[in-house]
């Protein structure tokens, strides 16, 4: 009797299983969660966009490009102190010098973004493999990709390789002196 009733079960779930009563996978994408919290967005037509952006950073935020390593950008992100790194096309918190490392990569590396509703990953094929791709979540701009487990002594193991030519630095100073202009009403 056990017996029976046990392949009853086992038949009744693999027939919920293939009728997609219980789905085995997501139907969504991974980022989808974190997208799910984006409180606004930035839309602009492609004209827009080459007005406000250089052609190097239209190439990478809006074209999936990437920057040359351990160019100028890169030498100039390793003389930053504390501060904090915009989204150049939307001008979103990206991330803070205090998750900042030296990957040795020859890009910019962190190891988690400071405000991670502004952050979503995205797989990425453009190299005929799965990459996990860095996205700004309000603009959808493209901002690098992210690898995990690869030994590096950071809290969360993962390098977040990020094209410097589309980070705004804004050094602590500037960043604390805006955050009370905020609080006291000004612009």
């Amino acid at each position: 009797m056990k017996i029976v009733t046990l392949l009853t079960s086992i038949s009744v779930i693999t027939l919920a299983l293939l009728s997609g009563f219980f789905p085995l996978q997501s139907t969504e994408p991974a980022h989808s969660e974190i997208k799910k919290i984006k409180t606004q967005s930035v839309e602009r037509t492609k004209e827009e966009w080459r007005k406000i952006l250089s052609p190097e950073q239209y190439r990478i935020l809006r074209e999936a490009g990437t920057e040359r390593p351990n160019g100028k950008v890169y030498l100039e992100f390793q003389q930053h102190g504390p501060g904090t790194y915009y989204c150049a096309g939307c001008d979103a918190e990206l991330f803070s010098s205090k998750e900042k490392f030296d990957s040795h990569c020859g890009w910019p590396s962190f190891y988690d973004p400071s405000n991670a509703k502004n952050v979503k990953t995205s797989v990425d094929y453009h190299l005929g493999y799965a990459r996990t791709e860095v996205l700004c979540s309000i603009c959808d701009g493209h901002l690098g990709h992210v690898f995990t487990g690869e030994g590096f002594d950071t809290p969360t193991d993962k390098r977040y390789c990020i094209n410097g030519t589309v980070l705004k630095f804004i050094p602590l100073a500037a960043v604390d002196a805006k955050k009370k202009k905020t609080r006291k009403g000004e612009k």
